[in-house]
Order: structure tokens, then sequence, then C-alpha cells
């Protein structure tokens, strides 16, 4: 195997990767940056080489019409002030995709589909990362309402999503920690 990439900057890629909660307003400058994302997405591990993922990308219509969404979900439950600053919120993401999974009715496979689907997510992430776009991936309410599923033009009964991806520059990159090894790996005989 040879790979242009070293094993440290490869494990620095992961450890450093983070969910962004605030984005610069800028935009993505190059769609084939996007593009090439997806393109490396698709190279996820999946069982009996399914490839059971859709990404959708998101303009500007779309993407203004589920934060609208969102923000009558909030103001039903929260109130007309939450729901304003949601609606602000989600206005300024400057990059949407939602990415889907094909639906199976065998369990078993519509596991193991869900689980390569979220591998195709973290490389996407993690490809993101490393040309300096962060991602964050959510499941939030709204991806769960047939609204949302009437505004990305997609049939609940043949697929259903793993989650909305909103990507960008991030305004601040949190700190994170993970549990030590010795307390998450149980070594058998």
């Amino acid at each position: 195997m040879s790979s242009s990439v070293s094993a440290a900057a490869a494990a620095d890629l992961i450890s450093s990767r983070r969910t962004i909660h605030d984005f610069k307003p800028e935009p993505v400058p190059a769609k084939e940056l996007i593009l090439r994302a997806v393109d490396l997405a698709r190279w996820a591990p999946n069982h009996r080489l399914t490839e059971p993922w859709r990404f959708y990308l998101l303009g500007r219509e779309t993407a203004e019409a589920i934060a609208r969404l969102n923000a009558e979900l909030v103001t039903k439950e929260k109130g007309e002030k939450a729901g304003r600053a949601k609606l602000a919120r989600w206005m300024g993401i400057p990059g949407w995709m939602v990415v889907t999974c094909a639906r199976s009715d065998d369990p078993i496979r519509s596991r193991e589909d869900y689980a390569a689907c979220a591998c195709g997510i973290q490389n996407l992430a993690l490809y993101l990362w490393s040309e300096g776009i962060g991602v964050k991936w959510t499941t939030g309410e709204v991806t769960r309402t047939d609204d949302f599923y009437d505004l990305i033009w997609v049939d609940p009964y043949a697929e259903t999503v793993v989650g909305l991806v909103w990507y960008g520059y991030a305004r601040e990159i949190p700190r994170a920690s993970r549990k030590p090894v010795e307390e998450i790996l149980v070594e058998l005989p």
C-alpha cells in the first residue's frame, strides 16, 4: 500500500476534527471541494457493496425553506422568540447537504446500510476538515417530518434521512476530549 499521507497526519486529521456549531458567513468557494468530498464519502465500507447512500446538495431556496420549517417547529415548542432566534441562526449556515439511506425490508441490511452511511458521512467530514472546512451532522426533529422529505423531494418509503449536514468555515473550533482507551477497550482471551 502506498500513500502520500503519513500515519501521523492521518491520526492528527482524525483526532483534530470537531463538530462545528458556529460558521463564518462566507460560503465554501469551490463546488469541486464538495464534489470531491462526496466522491470520497462513497468509498466508505458497505456490506455487499450496496452503496446505500444518496447525497443531496441543497441550494439556498431549499435551505431557507428547511430553516423556516424548523423555526415553525421551535416556535410551537418553545415560543416565538426561540423560533426567531433559531431561524436567524439557521439562515446563517453557509452550506447544506442531506444524506439519505436506501430503505430495505431486511432489518439486518437496514442496520448495515445505515452504518455504511454513517461511515460515508465521516469520510466526507474528514476530507472537508483536511481542506479547512468544518461540518455539523444533525438529526434534529425537523429531519423526521413529512414536510422535510417533501422539501428535499425524497420518498420516505424509499429512503430514510441519515442526517442534515452543514458545512463551512468555522468561526470557532470547539475543544473536546475522549475517555482513555483503557476505559473503552476490553481485551478478551
